[in-house]
């Protein structure tokens, strides 16, 4: 692995290229090195496996990820004042490191990155969510996604049943995915300090998913469910086959959207 220990602190090359955070693309710096290493190995084992990295900034995830057993690492920044903050550490990354200019919410992962891949980001809070659905859509392409978002999107992306934070996100990341809590994150460690906290999260390819319901059956199913969460499921449901589609379901249609199990949804997605 590349010694990467002499290149200078993140501080000072934020400082070296008057780099300031834009409210507009969500940018918080995160320049403790001892935390960005904790979220490259709360991804796991990356050997063998390209990582992607979302809006690396000036580069603190990035140094973890290139210091990793991962193969290789691609980067995707969309604001161009960091490409040249990054070069020097591209240029002692031994060929580990592919920084790409680019929109990642443009960008089509598969070509990116040959498999097998994995994504670890600190995502932006405003194209989090977004970005999310996208990899979700292809997620037996990935071995894993590490991704830290706001804290409170990931306790929605592990609530269950009967929570009020139980939602259409819940249900589809659950259909794909397993998910692990990995790392809290203050946001006191961030520069600036963003007004909520953040979490890291792991999500593996659930491989038990039933193969006779697609992501589409369940965007449509929960769509219905959740547009209107606050109705029980027959009127909720109506435009999918109403009483009648939770009569062939066995589900009581009194209920309401956040009193489904996966496995409920599961059969709504698969009989609708």
């Amino acid at each position: 692995m590349p010694d990467l220990s002499y290149l200078p602190p993140l501080r000072e090359i934020i400082e070296r290229h008057q780099l300031r955070t834009r409210k507009a693309l969500g940018q918080h710096f995160l320049c403790d090195l001892n935390l960005t290493r904790s979220i490259a190995e709360a991804a796991g084992d990356l050997s063998g496996c390209t990582v992607i990295e979302v809006g690396p900034g000036p580069g603190g995830l990035t140094r973890a990820l290139v210091e990793s057993n991962a193969l290789h690492v691609v980067a995707v920044e969309k604001d161009p004042r960091f490409i040249d903050a990054l070069a020097g550490l591209v240029a002692v990354s031994e060929g580990r490191l592919d920084l790409i200019s680019g929109d990642a919410l443009r960008t089509d992962f598969l070509k990116l990155a040959p498999a097998p891949r994995a994504v670890v980001a600190n995502l932006p809070y405003n194209v989090g969510t977004e970005l999310l659905i996208g990899w979700l859509r292809d997620i037996d392409q990935y071995r894993s996604l590490t991704l830290m978002l706001q804290a409170e999107v990931v306790d929605r992306l592990a609530a269950g049943p009967h929570n009020k934070i139980y939602g259409r996100l819940s249900v589809i990341v659950q259909f794909c995915c397993n998910v692990e809590r990995k790392l809290d994150v203050p946001a006191s460690a961030f520069s600036p300090p963003p007004k909520v906290d953040s979490a890291v999260v792991r999500l593996t390819p659930r491989r038990n998913r039933p193969a006779d319901v697609s992501f589409a059956q369940i965007e449509k199913v929960t769509a219905a469910a959740f547009g209107q969460r606050r109705k029980m499921l027959r009127s909720s449901l109506k435009p999918l086959g109403g009483e009648e589609l939770l009569k062939r379901a066995n589900i009581d249609p009194t209920l309401r959207a956040e009193n489904l199990t996966l496995a409920e949804f599961e059969t709504l997605a698969r009989l609708a």
